[in-house]
């Protein structure tokens, strides 16, 4: 495997290599649980922010992407940070901003408040605690990746914080489905707020942990804060992002969203050329002229597309459209997420003794096979078991491809350049997450939106019936009006609204009566349009797949990790 050699000018002070602590592996093991249970905490609650919050599909698309996008935009950033000022600190003050903005998140204000205000609280809460999660992301690996100077070792750490981010990834939809039962104040469908609390009480444990236990680590010598090249990729980062999420609800011709487009490709010209020109820049360009980097780097972005984009068609599928309890959707998660622990000694071998190639190949092959199948599985099968194998397979696809792609980017750079192979691959794992529900969201909802239009323009009755639906709080009384419009609202707002109000609704002596005329169009129409979000899914694990297996060279046992890519 094709290692990036250290450029001669580049001058490194040389001091004996000292081993990972084993209080710096469960420093850094837990710190990155704790951050992928804030990022992936939101998905199984989604039900219960629509019915508490009364959010538009939007708005709850952007609670999770709020967490997202800074932690897309800032680990480049916190990995130069990390080998400046310290590993040990930056994972600390990582956890304690990511606390920070869960606690935020808890004073999320009550019904007496706007939507508006209400969901904007919880995004502020959201964008610290992702500010937090993006220095820990990084900087954990980092710490793993200085410490190591043996392939068994790298093999084994790396295994570990792989099989501890995806750890968070099964515990937070468990710990939220479970704390979400239990009421928070008199609103019944506050309990999610719990989840937030857990969180917190979780950094806490992290961040004594790492002071106590923790072994600092650094590389300052070659790096510097570069600012335009800091500048450059987070407004391109963050342009391109907006202009993905905003797209359905602006449209895709609106001028913010082709702003954001145009802003995006600018400044990421500029970032190119403000790299070229630092004598210390934030990413070396020439990491992609080597061709195991640079497809890794594609394939991680395009297959953790896939993964997540699954992920959060599952989420939709099992809380808003067939509306299971967080804890019963949690269950999806489990098998998501438990088999990179479960396979971790497995992985850890595979790591040391197979090529990328084919171990990337396989493992994202995997996950297409369980999109495909997915995508065949009705949501009017209102149990749970008919994907459970899918979501066991695209759980072992998942659980190779993360430590397969962390070791290819973390091994094709010098041992001093931790910070930024760490940063460099969370960048493009997170991004890969990020663009994951924003897109397969905004072809879910297009497409189910379409659909329901399409659906009242043709069917007389069913109009008839809408309209009536919405000028039904006129003649109501007046104490059931303000009921009555929210429902108008929620109805009117979109699929996943009309979906979440009744079809019919009890009177008080016990008569049941029709109600909402598009729940049953929405439920079919959401149904079809999530179908077709697997579908996008295992067509770019499909992509990711080939592009592994034809574009990483080397025969199956030309390994990722050898002695040279330990090199210091």
């Amino acid at each position: 495997m094709t290692i990036l050699n250290r450029p001669a000018n580049d001058v490194v002070v040389t001091t004996p290599p000292r081993g990972l602590t084993r209080g710096t592996l469960a420093a850094a093991a837990l710190a990155v649980c704790v951050a992928q249970v804030g990022l992936a905490i939101p998905a199984v609650l989604n039900g219960q922010f629509q019915q508490d919050l009364g959010t538009t599909s939007s708005q709850l698309t952007w609670i999770s992407d709020a967490f997202l996008v800074p932690v897309t935009l800032l680990e480049l950033t916190f990995g130069v940070m990390g080998d400046l000022f310290g590993r040990k600190r930056l994972l600390v003050g990582g956890t304690m901003l990511l606390a920070l903005g869960q606690f935020l998140a808890v004073l999320t204000p009550g019904t007496g408040s706007s939507t508006g205000t209400r969901v904007l609280v919880l995004w502020l809460g959201q964008i610290i605690a992702g500010v937090g999660a993006a220095a820990i992301f990084p900087t954990s690996l980092a710490m793993i990746a200085a410490g190591t100077h043996t392939v068994r070792d790298r093999s084994r750490g790396i295994a570990i914080w792989a099989a501890a981010l995806a750890s968070g990834g099964f515990v937070s939809p468990v710990l939220g489905g479970f704390l979400a039962r239990y009421g928070f104040g008199s609103d019944p469908y506050a309990g999610w707020r719990w989840a937030f609390v857990a969180v917190i009480v979780l950094s806490v444990i992290s961040i004594g942990v790492s002071v106590r236990f923790a072994r600092n680590s650094a590389a300052p010598e070659g790096r510097s804060l570069d600012w335009p090249g800091q500048i450059t990729i987070a407004v391109a980062l963050f342009a391109l992002l907006y202009a993905v999420i905003q797209g359905p609800t602006s449209g895709w011709h609106s001028g913010g969203v082709i702003a954001g487009f145009v802003l995006a490709a600018l400044f990421l010209v500029l970032f190119v050329l403000a790299e070229r020109r630092s004598a210390a820049p934030l990413l070396r360009l020439e990491l992609f002229a080597n061709r195991a980097y640079s497809v890794a780097a594609v394939a991680t972005v395009i297959g953790m597309f896939a993964y997540l984009g699954t992920a959060y068609s599952t989420s939709i599928r099992l809380s808003a459209i067939q509306g299971f309890t967080p804890l019963k959707t949690s269950i999806a998660f489990i098998l998501l997420n438990v088999m990179t622990l479960v396979l971790m000694p497995f992985t850890s071998r595979v790591l040391e003794h197979y090529n990328p190639r084919w171990t990337l190949g396989i493992s994202f092959a995997l996950v297409a096979v369980a999109d495909f199948w997915l995508s065949e599985v009705s949501a009017t099968n209102l149990s749970i078991a008919p994907i459970v194998a899918p979501l066991l397979i695209a759980g072992v696809g998942f659980a190779v491809a993360l430590s397969a792609i962390t070791a290819v980017a973390v091994n094709t750079v010098p041992n001093h350049l931790a910070g930024m192979a760490s940063g460099s691959t969370s960048l493009l794992r997170d991004f890969g997450f990020t663009l994951g529900p924003a897109i397969i969201g905004a072809i879910a909802l297009s497409r189910a939106a379409a659909e329901v239009s399409h659906k009242v323009s043709n069917n007389a009755a069913l109009a008839k019936a809408l309209e009536a639906f919405n000028s039904s709080a006129a003649g109501a009384p007046a104490a059931q009006q303000p009921a009555l419009h929210a429902a108008i609202g929620a109805v009117n707002s979109g699929p996943l609204g009309a979906n979440a109000v009744p079809a019919s609704i009890a009177l008080p002596d016990g008569t049941v009566i029709p109600f909402n005329p598009l729940k049953d169009v929405a439920f079919h129409a959401l149904d079809h349009a999530y179908a077709l979000g697997y579908v996008v899914c295992g067509v770019a694990a499909v992509v990711a797949a080939v592009l592994a297996a034809v574009g990483l060279g080397g025969r199956s046992h030309e390994v990722m990790i050898t002695e040279e890519s330990l090199a210091g």
